[in-house]
């Protein structure tokens, strides 16, 4: 209910953004009226499109109601820390890019909105630092619960069970994120070939009719396809995309960087994690809420945007949001209820292994190690492999010398209690941002003679890399891309360096072709330039950076073919937009994928010609899968409302499919 207005007055001068005395100003004084409608008119070009045009959210948080007062009106934040927050990391991609005037406006205008000034005189940076403690509530959040018993509290929907997941490899479904536990990208079906391509045609859309970022990785399990946006879970039927279910979360705590790459499934649950960082648990057969079980902490700059893995009864699953400066961790949860099993620090804890390799001031905060993009299992090793992204301050490295272990690293994790095998930092003592994002697929490759168990790793530094899995060694790696000043310091001045930290391999990752012997990797040509910046000025749980990025206005995309036994190319397709949505290989000698650009493309593997190409309009940034219904091969493609981080919002969120004429 808002506050009466000589109690709102009241209210905010304590703030400091009106004057001690009087009621509310009928008017505006005409200096402050300029600038906020300056602000207005500078969101509107710089921030809607993300974050919405009345502030509500979108691809982007949202910046007015009761979202917004859980993030910043809780008594510590400042007006000072909400424009530090501004100026250090928007807009994408041209952080840094306003002037001082043109920021104070943007947060005028955001202040206002939300009820709290300016009114007495326009904003200034002597005049921030005023606690956001209060002002008008224009929404009611659901109350936090940390667990939720649904009803049933055991699913009626049937499958896939573990034995199923187990022997994935050889499915004409689609039942986890990368399609198998060892995340081949690669589908047994050969009804469309590079014979037939040609022929394929629209089966039917599927409209989500919800704005939101849809990166989603679709999984398939006998006719119904699975899907999700970052609050929608949704079941349709895979082969004419009429909808079976949907069900809407509700945040019941602080919602951070609005993505989400899919769900897992397995024994009837369809899991997945949240912004506000629960596990939720929902029956495949209705949508139904099983269970949620809130195991991250969004005020610690927390959240789930990963596809979970799911190994026999176990979840899997790591909050990301390591420009937060999160401690990271991976970790374990029973499929039964979300209880946690185990857990491993990839920031190490004071005592831990690694934390050695973090030298720093302890007054200054250092973290990192989230974990963002999908996990691979081998069953018979009992090894769990994770792609370990960045440390914390991002470009700030002097601040936190050594190898700042397990950052930039691919660890292998004990299945059943989460300890430590091996691990192989690719970027130590990172400061361009070089998430490593890939640790799949799982392969057997001859080489030199003799068969050697392979994974495969890569990341934002746009290497891709080949270690064996019994020694751990890397046997070669392939750079893709631009490369530029990859071993010079992020200054003060700037440093342009290539890739830049969204380039490279991001959250989707190699796919195998066996018959060929080829790795087929979707890559970004971007480059950055980053410069240090005053590291002292700190927000909980918010981009702690440790300076500004500025993207280079366009970048480019590869999908390259990789000889697994040497690391050579094969051959290589160049998109004038970034690559980043899903690739997908089959036995019909095809490669599927699809392009910023709005095509869904379909390859040659052996030689990398174009089959076939099909614009469906909106930006393709996420998954692209193939299954069988009913003895008939369908390829899905999600398309619309790409990722913010590329700037790619063209089109509403989408799934396509497709089939043989």
């Amino acid at each position: 209910m808002p506050l009466p207005n000589a109690l709102r007055a009241l209210t905010l001068a304590l703030l400091g953004l009106l004057p001690a005395v009087g009621t509310l100003a009928a008017t505006d004084p005409p200096a402050v009226a300029d600038q906020v409608a300056q602000g207005a008119t500078l969101y509107t070009r710089h921030c809607a499109v993300c974050h919405g045009a009345k502030l509500e959210g979108g691809l982007a948080p949202a910046l007015r109601g009761s979202a917004f007062a859980t993030q910043w009106q809780s008594g510590t934040r400042t007006s000072g820390d909400l424009y530090y927050v501004m100026k250090t990391s928007m807009p994408r991609p041209a952080v840094g890019s306003l002037s001082r005037d043109q920021y104070l406006a943007i947060l005028a205008h955001v202040l206002k909105e939300n009820g709290l000034g300016p009114r007495d005189a326009p904003l200034t940076e002597e005049r921030l630092g005023a606690r956001l403690a209060a002002g008008p509530a224009t929404a009611t959040a659901a109350p936090r619960e940390t667990f939720i018993q649904g009803s049933p509290d055991h699913p009626i929907g049937h499958g896939p069970y573990d034995l199923a997941l187990a022997a994935a490899a050889a499915s004409t479904d689609w039942p986890s994120h990368n399609h198998d536990d060892g995340g081949t990208r690669y589908s047994p079906l050969t009804q469309i070939t590079r014979h037939n391509a040609n022929r394929l045609k629209v089966a039917c859309l599927y409209q989500v009719g919800a704005l939101e970022n849809f990166v989603t990785g679709p999984v398939v399990d006998q006719g119904t396809m699975y899907l999700t946006t970052p609050q929608l879970t949704i079941a349709i039927d895979a082969a004419n995309c009429h909808e079976r279910w949907r069900y809407r979360w509700t945040a019941r705590d602080t919602e951070l960087w609005p993505n989400n790459r899919g769900v897992a499934i397995s024994a009837g649950y369809v899991v997945r994690g949240t912004n506000d960082g629960y596990l939720i648990a929902l029956d495949a057969a209705d949508g139904r809420l099983i269970w949620a079980r809130q195991v991250a902490r969004p005020a610690a700059g927390e959240t789930f945007t990963m596809p979970p893995l799911i190994v026999e009864d176990r979840i899997i699953i790591g909050p990301a949001g390591s420009e937060n400066s999160i401690q990271g961790w991976v970790g374990a949860f029973s499929l039964r209820d979300g209880a946690p099993l185990w857990r491993f620090n990839t920031v190490p804890a004071a005592g831990e292994p690694g934390f050695e390799t973090w030298i720093h001031d302890p007054t200054m905060p250092i973290g990192g190690g989230a974990v963002w993009s999908p996990l691979s299992v081998d069953r018979a090793r009992g090894e769990v492999y994770v792609p370990v992204t960045n440390p914390a301050p991002v470009f700030g490295a002097y601040l936190r010398r050594g190898a700042n272990l397990y950052t930039d690293a691919l660890i292998a994790l004990d299945l059943k209690t989460g300890a430590l095998r091996w691990y192989a930092q690719m970027v130590p003592n990172d400061d361009k941002d070089w998430d490593v994002t890939q640790v799949s697929p799982l392969i057997d490759v001859q080489i030199d003679g003799r068969m050697r168990p392979l994974v495969i790793a890569g990341g934002k530094d746009g290497i891709v890399r080949a270690y064996d899995r019994d020694t751990h060694q890397l046997l070669h790696e392939t750079p893709l891309g631009t490369r530029l000043n990859v071993d010079v310091p992020v200054t003060k001045e700037g440093t342009r360096f290539c890739p830049g930290d969204l380039g490279g391999l991001q959250w989707n990752g190699p796919a195998w072709a066996p018959k060929f012997g080829l790795l087929v990797v979707p890559s970004v040509d971007w480059c950055t330039t980053g410069k240090l910046a005053d590291p002292t000025t700190i927000v909980s749980g918010k981009d702690y950076f440790g300076g500004t990025d500025t993207m280079d206005p366009e970048g480019t995309g590869l999908l390259t073919a990789i000889d697994a036994a040497t690391g050579r190319i094969r051959w290589q397709y160049h998109s004038p937009k970034p690559m980043v949505a899903g690739v997908t290989t089959t036995a019909g000698d095809v490669v599927f994928t699809a392009e910023n650009t709005g095509d869904f493309d379909v390859f040659d593997v052996e030689n990398g010609h174009l089959l076939y190409r099909f614009n469906v309009g909106g930006a393709m940034t996420a998954g692209v899968i193939t299954y069988a219904v009913e003895s008939t091969q369908y390829v899905a493609v999600a398309s619309g409302r790409g990722s913010f981080w590329f700037g790619e919002q063209r089109g509403a969120p989408m799934i396509a499919v497709f089939t043989l004429d």
